[in-house]
């Protein structure tokens, strides 16, 4: 078991440090031949820097397979002991972090229906308290950065040093096209808040499906993620949990070696002039942005007027559903997605009824 006086191996340390970091294994420890069989293949690809394996399984509905339980965390060291890779799975409660630092488990992460619960990440940070092990958090399954960045404030108040990130995808109603919707600006608002950390992309269970997950781990490099977290079974279609997200460890090789990865800067000086000619240009146009923002707030506080002398609503339904159908029309003509307009037309539309609602309480 790690502790204050028992430093983070070498090895750990080397695979923690790596990018990018790839993390691989199956989404349920099943057996021990399964268990054991998968770290193998994975470690023949050479391209996996850490095994992980899900030993307890919170799931949705009573009577799914929740995992093996404890007796599972001896195949994982077995399957350490024959590979060499670092080896990693999900606590929830600070019985399974003894258990797991029990069988020399050399990084833990906090599952996202853990993090959306302060009570039972406080329990996991609690038990974490003296111990010298990487820890990884999941954003919670809700779309809430304040519970994410808590989970964070957490498990640092317990003395844990090094910290990690894993985006995993975020629980919203009417999606159809992801198992948990990406939701990239949430991540990458949270990437911002916390450079120094490790930031993990997990496509698994962003997808729910393998035929989605190459684009999705593309997008994760392209925006400069330092890794990926991908689960992988000896026999995706007859796994016991998430069946349709798993590829084999070959599979995953070869969607490994097809990702073109990116660099964060190039060592040329008229890349950085152009650039910046470039970047300067988009400063002017954010300046002019600004000023015509400010100028239709001045607009938006006249109508408040207007409507506190008359005593009429702020919310027009019928004007704001027209003025939403008129941008998406146009926006979709200039190449700019639904999806951005809307986004950015409800901000603009809250701050006008904060302006607005000013006036009417003045």
């Amino acid at each position: 078991m790690q502790t204050t006086e028992q430093p983070i191996n070498e090895t750990v340390q080397s695979a923690w440090h790596k990018r990018p970091l790839i993390i691989s294994g199956p989404c349920s420890a099943e057996t021990e031949e399964q268990l054991v069989q998968t770290a193998q293949r994975l470690a023949a690809t050479g391209k996996i820097n850490m095994l992980r394996a899900g030993i307890w399984k919170p799931r949705t509905k009573p009577g799914m397979f929740e995992g093996v339980g404890a007796k599972g965390l001896p195949w994982l060291q077995q399957a350490k002991k024959l590979t060499g890779l670092p080896t990693t799975v999900e606590v929830a409660t600070g019985k399974q972090v003894q258990d797991a630092l029990t069988f020399d488990v050399d990084v833990l992460w906090i599952g996202a229906r853990t993090t959306v619960n302060p009570f039972s990440v406080q329990e996991v940070a609690d038990a974490l308290r003296g111990v010298d092990v990487p820890v990884m958090i999941k954003n919670p399954i809700n779309p809430d950065l304040e519970l994410w960045s808590g989970a964070v404030e957490r498990v640092v108040r317990a003395g844990i040093k090094q910290i990690g990130l894993i985006h995993r995808g975020f629980s919203s109603y009417g999606n159809t096209e992801y198992r948990n919707a990406p939701m990239w600006h949430l991540a990458i608002d949270m990437k911002l808040k916390h450079p120094e950390m490790p930031f993990i992309n997990d496509p698994s269970h962003i997808c729910g499906r393998r035929d989605t997950l190459l684009d999705t781990m593309q997008k994760a490099i392209d925006l400069d993620y330092d890794g990926l977290m991908i689960e992988s079974h000896i026999d995706p279609d007859n796994a016991w949990s998430d069946a349709k997200q798993q590829v084999t460890p070959e599979r995953l090789a070869e969607m490994l070696d097809s990702l073109i990865w990116r660099k964060e800067d190039v060592n040329s000086d008229e890349y950085h002039a152009a650039l910046e000619k470039l970047r300067q240009q988009i400063n002017q146009l954010d300046d002019e942005l600004m000023q015509i923002l400010g100028r239709r707030m001045k607009i938006a506080e006249q109508i408040g007027q207007y409507k506190k002398d008359n005593q009429i609503t702020i919310l027009q339904t019928n004007r704001w559903n027209e003025i939403i159908d008129r941008a998406t029309t146009k926006g979709d003509k200039l190449g700019l997605s639904k999806e951005f307009i809307t986004r950015y037309f409800d901000a603009v539309h809250m701050e006008s009824i904060n302006h607005q609602k000013k006036v009417l309480d003045s």
